[in-house]
């Protein structure tokens, strides 16, 4: 299995960051225009929280506030599981699924390299069954 820093090596995206004091809608348009799910929350070069599609739904439409007038620091999640370059892409996938998260930002000594989304994760495991099927295949066949 490869590991996030064999990862966060091949991804092209440059990491897309907010201050907590964005107003929400701010924060939304970026997403729409980065075609991302989610926004890491930074303040002070360091990782504040992250602001998710799920926080924009339940914490202000539900609610009933606007996103024109709410910060971003009122809505992020502020307690962000997160995972270092060592880490191995099934143990993201298990942390994942037993957190119910889809994003996990990548630390190295407490500063922020990258991220990572549940299709990272998704697409690298894919490709390694692909790899594997062709081997037992040529093993078969050989």
């Amino acid at each position: 299995m490869k590991t996030v820093k064999q990862l966060l090596q091949g991804k092209t995206k440059a990491l897309c960051t907010i201050s907590p004091d964005t107003r929400v809608f701010e924060a939304l348009k970026q997403m729409a225009e980065k075609d991302i799910g989610a926004l890491l929350v930074v303040e002070n070069g360091r990782l504040a929280g992250i602001l998710s599609e799920r926080d924009y739904a339940r914490k202000v439409i539900l609610q009933g506030k606007s996103s024109h007038d709410t910060p971003v620091k009122e809505i992020m999640t502020e307690r962000v599981v997160c995972v270092q370059p060592k880490n191995t892409v099934e143990e993201c996938m298990a942390l994942m699924t037993d957190k119910r998260i889809r994003h996990l930002p990548v630390l190295e000594n407490d500063k922020l390299i990258g991220v990572l989304s549940i299709g990272d994760l998704v697409k690298e495991t894919i490709s390694e069954q692909q790899v594997m099927i062709k081997q037992l295949e040529t093993y078969i066949h050989s």
